[in-house]
């Protein structure tokens, strides 16, 4: 009889738990194991659970009960030229980590720096609004499994931006809201509570407290934080993009852009861009995502799963 005991890839020891890709193992694979980072998705109004560019499951209630437990400390900015393709999904042409200055990486890159940019004017997107768009990347765990997968989260402008309504709060209005209470609250010490904003036409969330972390919950969070993932979770790079299949063509000055992502692309915009010198960049609730251009669902390869939040964190553990 074999003495050979099975492998439990769960039971992690301390000195593989914040395991990178060796040499040895991108040689062994081909360099083929695709994006590492799992996240959740907002597009069409549903929470829906990605990796490796494929979606695991969906999220049939309306709501979202997340531990936010790290953030971007600037909201970022991300540009494309072509209209979404669901058949060729490329990755932005321009992107800045810091809403500064674009990434070196980019090959597209449009000006020196953001507040110089074209795409930077009001009205060189969809409307009055900018071809470049903002977001905030966070890093979240779901309340009912904290020590579980640390899930990426890139957030519209709308989702950011805007005046709360009553204990409906966009997520910097929310994060002034905890700041303001005596003593202050931290995001990452509470469950919160992402709401679709049934009225918007583009998917856009509220955020709500729900109550205090136990303190049990709280040692877990400040390890999670720490964590290679939650570190990946909130910088965006090009190898982040589910389904890249080509590289991003360049954008040329002064045409009009049009967005290329799929949780919220936009129908094609013929208006040129102002050519003027760029504005400073206000962020406020005018700077709204343009109308979602619907388009048709490409198969995925591996079905999505419907059901309970507590029915889909248990077979997101068996993926």
């Amino acid at each position: 009889m074999s003495n050979i005991m099975a492998f439990n890839p769960a039971s992690v020891p301390a000195f593989a738990r914040n395991n990178e890709l060796s040499d040895t193992a991108r040689a062994l694979t081909g360099g083929g194991v695709g994006n590492s980072v799992k996240r959740i998705s907002i597009k069409g109004g549903v929470f829906r659970l990605i990796a490796g560019g494929k979606e695991l499951a969906t999220v049939d209630e309306r709501h979202l009960d997340v531990i936010i437990v790290k953030a971007a400390p600037k909201v970022s900015r991300v540009f494309y030229a072509k209209s979404y393709d669901a058949d060729a999904i490329s990755g932005p042409d321009c992107w800045s980590n810091d809403g500064e200055r674009p990434d070196s990486t980019g090959t597209g890159k449009q000006a020196d720096t953001c507040m110089s940019c074209p795409q930077n004017i009001a009205g060189s997107g969809q409307g009055n609004s900018r071809a470049c768009r903002y977001q905030q990347r966070l890093a979240v765990v779901l309340e009912n499994n904290p020590t579980g997968d640390v899930l990426q989260l890139t957030l519209p402008a709308t989702s950011v931006f805007g005046k709360e309504e009553g204990d409906k709060r966009p997520l910097q209005a929310y994060a002034r809201y905890l700041a303001l209470q005596n003593p202050p609250i931290n995001p990452e010490q509470i469950v919160t509570r992402m709401r679709f904003d049934t009225k918007a036409e583009s998917p856009k969330l509220h955020f709500q407290p729900m109550r205090w972390l136990t303190d049990a919950e709280d040692v877990i969070v400040k390890t999670q934080a720490d964590s290679v993932d939650a570190g990946r979770a909130v910088v965006m790079t090009v190898a982040q993009m589910d389904g890249v299949k080509n590289k991003p063509a360049l954008a040329l000055p002064g045409k009009a852009p049009v967005v290329a992502d799929e949780e919220d692309a936009p129908a094609p915009k013929a208006k040129a861009a102002p050519k003027a010198k760029a504005a400073p960049v206000e962020e406020t609730a005018d700077d709204e995502e343009p109308e979602v251009r619907k388009s048709a669902a490409k198969a995925s390869a591996v079905p999505a799963k419907k059901g309970t939040l507590a029915d889909i964190v248990a077979d997101w553990d068996d993926e």
